[in-house]
Order: structure tokens, then sequence, then C-alpha cells
């Protein structure tokens, strides 16, 4: 018998030293210093994480302390990144990833799998080399994934702005625990905002008349020609209600008989 594969994804969230915002790469001269994975499989949380805190070797931006409480205090007996990136390859090979704002997180974990090749002299691979990648960000501005409409929080358009916070408001989400940005948290929390988000209906492709290829649905001319209905005969009848007469008999009932 075949079986449908598993549908697995990961949904994850960094933290990290701070930002370059002086041109160039937004990872230039920062350090992850958090991950923090929920794996979802079928639409189903299944209560497996990945969750470390990283010693990144240098100090944390102030502001960036603000924002998630990581100091650098905390991280100073914490594993390096290359101690637990094996882990975290393995955690999330074969899987889909999802994150909000895919791009930082990814442009961050790709530079410490290139650092770590470097360092080391031990070849890594970028995140897009062992799962797909979805930025769940992109997903909301779009209103679509995987060619099915986002869902709509009763008959209210989407949030103006796309953010985690917002989102979460829109659909429901508690977030009162959420007094920093952690990694670990913030997965969960979009975990919970994406299987609402994507719940929602197959996109029709509606088609104007005479737009092409064919594909999806066709929009009818409103002055075509009425259908033709077709009657059956009256042996077609009769045939019928034999057919009837011996489930009837066979089976003791028949919830087909008018």
């Amino acid at each position: 018998m075949n079986q449908s594969k598993s549908h697995r994804l990961i949904v994850f969230d960094t933290e990290t030293t701070g930002m370059n915002d002086s041109g160039g790469p937004i990872y230039q001269g920062h350090r992850v210093i958090e991950i923090g994975c929920v794996e979802v499989i079928d639409r189903k949380l299944t209560g497996n994480t990945f969750h470390v805190y990283i010693n990144p070797e240098q100090l944390i931006d102030e502001e960036a302390i603000q924002v998630h409480g990581i100091t650098d205090e905390f991280v100073a007996d914490k594993p390096l990144f290359r101690d637990v990136a094996h882990d975290f390859v393995e955690f999330i090979r074969g899987g889909e990833l999802v994150a909000h704002n895919a791009n930082f997180d990814i442009s961050f974990l790709d530079h410490e799998f290139e650092m770590m090749s470097r360092t080391l002299a031990q070849a890594m691979p970028k995140c897009a080399d062992i799962c797909t990648i979805t930025d769940s960000l992109l997903v909301a501005r779009r209103g679509e994934y995987n060619k099915r409409e986002v869902q709509m929080a009763g008959n209210k358009p989407l949030p103006s702005r796309k953010n985690l916070d917002s989102l979460s408001d829109y659909y429901g989400v508690d977030r009162t625990s959420r007094t920093y940005h952690g990694a670990l948290l913030d997965a969960e929390l979009l975990a919970d905002v994406f299987l609402k988000m994507t719940g929602g209906q197959n996109k029709l492709n509606l088609k104007q008349k005479g737009s092409g290829d064919g594909v999806g649905v066709r929009l009818i001319d409103s002055n075509r020609a009425p259908l033709k209905v077709v009657f059956a005969t009256e042996q077609e009848l009769s045939e019928h209600q034999e057919r009837l007469d011996l489930v009837e008999k066979k089976g003791g009932q028949c919830r087909w008989r008018n």
C-alpha cells in the first residue's frame, strides 16, 4: 500500500548580537546567540523542539539586549556555534524551514556555517542545501501559500502591518508571555500563527473569457444558450426500479428508493 509522505515543517527563529546597519550584509560583524525550532508534522505540533543558546565570542550590542534580554554574562558559558551546528543541521534536514522575515535568520545561519567551514576546514552546507525555506512574512503579504489562499479571521482583512505581534493579535494567538523576543517563544508563536494563516481554501484561478491557456476556472458568457436537459426513458426508469428491487432484496433496505 502506498502511503503519502508526511509533511514536516520546522518553524524557527534566531536571536543575534545585533545587526549591521552601516552598509554591507546585515550579518556583518555579528553572530547568532540563540536558535529556537518547533516541529510540525502534517499540520500538528509534535512537541519536538530544538533550542540552544550560543556563546558568540564577542559582545552583544546594548540595543539588541533591549530587544531579547540576552546578556554577555548569560551566554559566557554556553556552547559555541560549531559545537551545536551538526545537531541543528540534522534537526532541520529535509524539512520545510519557516521563519518570519526569513532572509534575516537564514543569512545569519549561512554566515555561521561559512565561518565554521573556513575555521575548521570542514565544508558546511547552506540552509537551502538541506531543506526548503518559506518566509511567513511574504506569505502574509501575498495572501497565498502553496496555491491556497491564507485564512481570514472572520471577514476582517489582514492587518496592514504583517509583523508577528500584529498577526498574533489578528488570529487570536496569546502572546502575553512575550516580554522579550526569544527564539523559542517566537517560534512557538509563529507556528500557531502560520497554521491558522495557512488553513485556507484552494486558491481559485479565475480566468476572464478568452484569456488564453484554459487552466483554472473559466467564466461562462451569461448570454449562453440554456443547457439541454435529458430525461430518462420509460425503459431506463423500469431498469432502474428493477436494480433498486434487487438491492432491497439482497440488503434488506434501499436508501436510494424514493
